[in-house]
């Protein structure tokens, strides 16, 4: 959880600095909730709110009388924006905030929020509420109204537990401050991830005297973080390089860190090492760097004798890969079991889990040490040859995107290549196309970490939400969403641009409309290649042609244009980009290549 300008000095109570009129009786949990996630340095409280949370109303409205500061709250129409948004002010600022939700509907809305997060170990504290569990008015917060009695399942948090690393219920208002500092130990700590923390209303309303509830110390929680490797270990795998003929790295999430990327450029570069992503969720290596290889390590794995997986899930897909029996594989991974992901079956002869950075550099050190003439000429030539594949590729990406298509048939990588153009070098490009990311990739030139995010998990919608915590936590750069039609859908645009009304978060959202699910049609093409819903063309993949999207988030005060004319394209982005600059959210609705 950040670290905020507005918390006070660690260790001093809240309670003592309320007016006497308030000191009528002693604190509620709600108090001791407020003072601990101050404590706890949280900025923001992203908030989809009901009935199980009028006891923490009521001690904001007291704070606010007093005087007193507590976590900023943004208010969202829907879980899946508040989720989300906590996830990109976590991603942008490296420490989690936290979500608070309505019970187990809320929890509910929120589990694919969870499960993106999940999967891309990104650190935020879900809180929902609980039904009340007591009904005659013997105690303060009992049931007094019809939901209560049905919206208490025997297991809530059964919901969200498969993408949770700790999950509790909060039993007493003396511990809520030892529950809150160990939910965020759990979740800042590598690999990071969701906590779920639950909180029942006559535990809110109830009171506690303020002497026996002892405040936040970081320094006695912190969170255990990933480091290094022991110099042998380092020395095994910088032997290996020192005599390979056909280095091979491999990542996906390494960029996490935004100092990684050049890290891995840097290395490569000296090692003569061929660098592929697989999926990628951020930016891991400058994609101007001679040794990138693309998105599709395959074609390279049969001839590796040398390869590294750094911070990967899936590496490539084995149906349609050929391994070498033969070759040596380290990983270098925050988490090297997988030990969430119940079959896992790459190859790897060592595995070093810690974190990625630290492990690059004390292998990139061991190489600068033990190089010999012999390995640096290899290496060299290596480059070379790697500098010529990248040419042609660039080559072969340009080319793809000098037909620009036609009337209501725009091509995605003429699209992109344009928006690339009028993008600065700081500006975050958040990548949900799904059957358009190679275009996204591949005509949007990033160079440096931080400015590109990908999706880890199968839960469409992150984006919208994620841009819009982006822009609160780097409100100086321009945030790009780009997104399919079909995704969009999932999305919940309307929350999303209310949001971006309401809290003033100017957000770039481009939606390549191809009238459908193409990935869903694609999928049944690989399995029934000569299928009869190819031959009859009947794959359930069409979705209501010609729908406007760009008047959704006009009806939310967003800027919104249509874009079918391919000779329209620099124009169009211009004047979104224009709204944006002038604090309008914006939305182009591009007509691209059909199903």
């Amino acid at each position: 959880m950040a670290s905020s300008s507005r918390e006070l000095p660690r260790g001093l109570r809240l309670s003592y600095l309320i007016p006497q009129s308030m000191n009528t009786q002693s604190p509620t949990a709600s108090h001791y909730f407020l003072e601990a996630l101050m404590e706890l340095g949280v900025e923001y409280l992203f908030c989809n709110l009901g009935t199980d949370h009028a006891p923490i109303i009521e001690e904001m409205a007291r704070w606010k009388k007093a005087g007193l500061r507590h976590p900023e709250v943004i208010l969202c129409p829907h879980e899946n924006t508040a989720v989300h948004m906590a996830a990109g002010y976590a991603v942008a600022t490296g420490q989690g905030q936290a979500v608070l939700v309505h019970v187990d509907s809320g929890t509910a809305n929120s589990a694919m929020g969870l499960h993106n997060l999940f999967r891309t170990r990104i650190p935020v504290l879900l809180m929902a509420g609980r039904a009340p569990f007591s009904t005659y008015g013997e105690l303060p917060g009992c049931r007094d109204t019809y939901v209560h009695f049905i919206q208490e399942p025997f297991d809530q948090a059964g919901v969200v537990r498969p993408y949770v690393k700790w999950e509790y219920t909060l039993q007493s208002p003396a511990v809520v401050k030892e529950v809150l500092a160990r939910a965020h130990t759990v979740m800042q700590s590598d690999p990071m991830g969701p906590s779920y923390l639950m909180l029942p209303r006559e535990i809110l309303a109830a009171t506690h005297d303020a002497d026996q509830v002892r405040p936040v110390d970081l320094k006695r929680n912190p969170p255990s973080k990933a480091g290094g490797a022991d110099a042998e270990t380092i020395r095994q795998i910088a032997q290996r390089l020192l005599t390979a003929e056909n280095p091979l790295l491999v990542t996906a999430y390494a960029g996490r860190n935004p100092e990684t990327p050049g890290l891995i450029d840097e290395l490569a570069q000296f090692a003569g090492i061929r660098v592929c992503e697989f999926n990628p969720v951020y930016l891991n290596i400058r994609r101007d760097s001679p040794c990138f290889a693309g998105y599709q390590p395959d074609p390279y794995v049969k001839d590796v004798d040398v390869g590294l997986l750094v911070d990967v899930d899936v590496p490539w897909i084995p149906k349609y890969t050929q391994e070498n029996p033969d070759t040596w594989w380290a990983q270098l991974d925050v988490d090297t079991s997988k030990r969430d992901i119940p079959m896992w079956s790459f190859p790897t002869q060592l595995r070093v889990e810690g974190d990625s950075f630290k492990l690059l550099s004390q292998l990139l050190e061991e190489l600068r040490r033990t190089a010999t003439p012999e390995f640096l000429e290899r290496a060299k030539r290596r480059l070379a040859g790697l500098a010529e594949q990248h040419a042609q590729q660039a080559a072969a990406d340009k080319e793809l995107a000098a037909d620009p298509g036609a009337e209501g048939q725009i091509n995605p990588h003429y699209l992109c290549a344009v928006l690339g153009k009028l993008l600065d070098a700081d500006d975050i490009v958040l990548n949900e196309a799904v059957r358009n990311v190679l275009p996204v990739f591949k005509q949007i030139p990033r160079t440096k970490g931080g400015t590109l995010m990908g999706m880890s998990g199968g839960g469409l919608s992150y984006s919208g939400g994620t841009a819009l915590g982006m822009k609160l936590a780097r409100p100086d750069r321009n945030i790009v969403q780009i997104i399919g039609d079909g995704t969009f859908y999932f999305s919940n645009p309307s929350s999303v641009y209310a949001v971006a009304r309401q809290f003033d978060l100017p957000i770039l959202t481009v939606v390549l409309d191809n009238s459908g699910w193409s990935a869903v049609k694609q999928a049944t093409l690989r399995m029934y290649p000569d299928g009869e819903a190819n031959q009859q063309d009947q794959f359930s993949a069409i979705l209501a042609p010609d729908t406007d999207m760009a008047k959704l988030a006009e009806s939310a005060g967003a800027y919104g244009e249509v874009l079918a004319d391919p000779a329209d394209a620099e124009a169009a982005i211009q004047r979104c980009l224009a709204a944006v600059k002038g604090g309008q959210a914006a939305i182009l609705q591009v007509r691209v290549s059909k199903l």
